[in-house]
């Protein structure tokens, strides 16, 4: 039971129990007073009327017909002489300031409190002198009055029974979708994936249920991609750890010596060096993805940046036969960036777009300002990028997966990467066609905000 409580249908059903004890509560106290109210009210009004028909009577007739006629109003009947003498079977009700007001000529209408009871009396004088005195206990009236007002108490409390038992059944109602959904989401921690989620329930419920489905397609999607891009790293990590072992086995077994040290040596150190770019580029996108990845944004000059930049990959271009061009404005290019940070994105996209341009084939590095920012471009004459590419073109191993085997390609992270950083730093990177014939990156840094002028 303890248990029960603790769910939403117990809780729903405890709640709307309890409001609807306190409102048949209330409701039956409401009505007990308004019953009591009203029965008094309509014997004040019984015995007025009757008391102004006796007071207009030459003489109270027969005692006894009138007697019996209202006592079965539960009334009493009282008789006021000229000398203040009160007789009749309602004599006791009735008080000494009564009668001497109906004495004087006065009409009385009041409630009286006796020692054991109140009392309503309506009195009277008569034209020859006297009065007529009309009078009956208010316990009397309530009496009268408890049958109905039983009837209203049991009325409410079958109201409060089928409160209870439709309160019960909406909690279930509520509930059983919520449990249904929980289910499914306890399933999807679990590991599991297009579970489905039976719709149904409050509309609120349903959102939850659909955005559940959402979700559940969103994980599939993504650990797909997951196991692709893992797929397609391990497979590629296992090439230079192929070649190392093979190597080192060879060296081990003294099958390589003399002259040919020197070459299997550098094969190693290139294959090392492989697999150390492999190593920093998941845990550079393991920290973009963390919190702890700082980017100092400050005024820097981007045009020195890259220039630097352009100067470190000259070499490279001049070793491929590739027809590199620098493209700035002569002077400054001022924007708010890490300077660090905005020459590693250049460095990945001059690597990316060098490693797939042929020879003779141009690559370009060009910036300028833009409205309120610095747009900068890296363009080369490579194969190029389709719509479909373009589309996927930053996320992570996407392009590797799709061309690993056509075409030079990297670790399958440096696109991602590079568009963390840019993000970082409160830019967009973006890639279309290049004149160029291949690909053109562009990056899109705000620029430095201008001060308040001076006057």
């Amino acid at each position: 039971m303890r248990r029960w409580f603790g769910t939403l249908a117990g809780r729903t059903t405890a709640v709307i129990a309890a409001v609807a004890t306190v409102a048949v509560v209330l409701a039956g106290l409401l009505a007990a007073q308004l019953v009591n109210a009203t029965a008094v009210d309509e014997a004040k009004k019984y015995l007025a009327v009757e008391a102004d028909s006796l007071s207009k009577q030459s003489s109270l007739g027969s005692l006894q017909d009138l007697r019996t006629d209202l006592l079965t109003h539960g009334a009493r009947l009282a008789q006021i002489s000229t000398d203040g003498r009160v007789t009749g079977g309602g004599a006791r009700l009735v008080d000494a300031k009564t009668v001497a007001e109906v004495l004087t000529g006065k009409s009385v209408s009041t409630s009286v409190n006796g020692p054991q009871n109140t009392v309503v009396l309506e009195a009277r004088p008569l034209a020859a002198g006297g009065g007529v005195v009309l009078a009956q206990p208010v316990s009397e009236i309530r009496a009268a009055a408890a049958p109905l007002l039983s009837r209203m108490l049991i009325a409410l409390a079958v109201c409060l029974v089928f409160a209870i038992v439709a309160g019960g059944l909406l909690a279930q109602w509520l509930s059983r979708p919520l449990v249904r959904t929980a289910h499914s989401a306890h399933r999807l921690a679990a590991g599991e994936r297009s579970v489905a989620v039976a719709p149904g329930g409050p509309a609120e419920v349903v959102e939850v249920s659909q955005a559940l489905a959402a979700l559940d397609a969103a994980l599939r999607t993504s650990e797909g991609r997951q196991r692709e891009f893992l797929l397609s790293i391990s497979h590629e990590i296992r090439t230079p750890l192929t070649a190392l072992r093979g190597y080192a086995e060879a060296l081990a077994d003294g099958v390589v010596s003399g002259d040919d040290v020197g070459g299997v040596g550098r094969t190693l150190v290139a294959e090392t060096n492989r697999l150390d770019r492999f190593v920093r580029d998941l845990l550079e996108l393991a920290r973009l993805e963390s919190d702890d990845f700082r980017v100092e944004l400050q005024p820097v000059d981007a045009s020195l940046i890259l220039r630097e930049s352009w100067q470190a990959w000259q070499a490279v271009c001049v070793q491929k036969g590739i027809a590199g061009r620098l493209e700035l404005p002569s002077g400054p290019l001022p924007v708010r960036s890490d300077g660090q940070r905005l020459r590693q994105v250049v460095d990945g996209l001059l690597e990316n777009a060098l490693r797939v341009t042929p020879e003779s084939a141009p690559v370009v590095l060009a910036a300028y300002l833009s409205g309120n920012g610095l747009t900068v471009e890296v363009r080369d004459g490579g194969p190029g990028l389709t719509e479909a590419d373009a589309s996927v073109a930053f996320e992570r191993g996407a392009l590797f997966a799709r061309y690993s085997g056509e075409r030079p390609v990297g670790s399958g992270l440096g696109l991602s990467i590079a568009a963390r950083i840019v993000q970082r730093m409160g830019g967009r990177i973006s890639v279309r066609a290049a004149r160029e014939g291949g690909a053109a990156f562009v990056v899109e840094l705000p620029g430095i905000p201008a001060g308040p002028r001076q006057t």
